[in-house]
């Protein structure tokens, strides 16, 4: 119970957080990935402080023994960067330039009462429920399994495997 409580709070002030920064507003998001064009660089503020916040507090938290409410850290494990991560990021950067959105943000702006975030959203599920179908019934082969970690121009840091 206490568990889902600080997620919850977790989950609010994150959401508070992104309507804050304006991550909400597709119009700031897509100007803020417009280089070429206007570009806003207003995001870059959060996106570095973000990052700052982040790269500070982890070497404190994974410390710890276990997080505050739970048994164990759960990180990922997978150390080298294959053909589906590199497909899947492709996919996710096209869909957040075309829409403005990314899943937090996109659940964060269904409060504003207006239709982007809502089809964004519908899209998003029908985009995932698509992706499980195909992948369990589709054999991913080689393409699944190819490392292309080796050839990258630059070395790929193992993994934390801390439990």
């Amino acid at each position: 119970m206490k568990q889902n409580l600080v997620a919850l709070i977790s989950g609010v002030l994150f959401g508070l957080g992104l309507g804050l920064s304006q991550m909400i507003d597709r119009e700031r998001v897509l100007g803020f990935l417009d280089v070429t064009g206007v570009w806003d660089p207003t995001l870059l503020f959060v996106l570095g402080g973000a990052v700052s916040v982040t790269v500070i507090a982890f070497r404190f938290v994974l410390r710890l023994p276990h997080p505050f409410y739970g048994e164990n850290f759960s990180l990922p494990t997978q150390k080298n960067i294959d053909r589906r991560l590199i497909f899947g990021a492709v996919i996710f950067g096209v869909g957040w330039g075309i829409a403005g959105y990314c899943p937090g943000p996109s659940l964060t702006a269904l409060v504003l009462g207006i239709w982007n975030p809502v089809l964004f959203v519908m899209a998003m599920i029908a985009g995932s429920l698509t992706y499980k179908w195909v992948s369990t019934r589709l054999e991913w082969g080689e393409f699944a399994r190819s490392n292309v970690s080796k050839d990258l121009p630059f070395d790929v840091p193992p993994g934390n495997s801390r439990s």
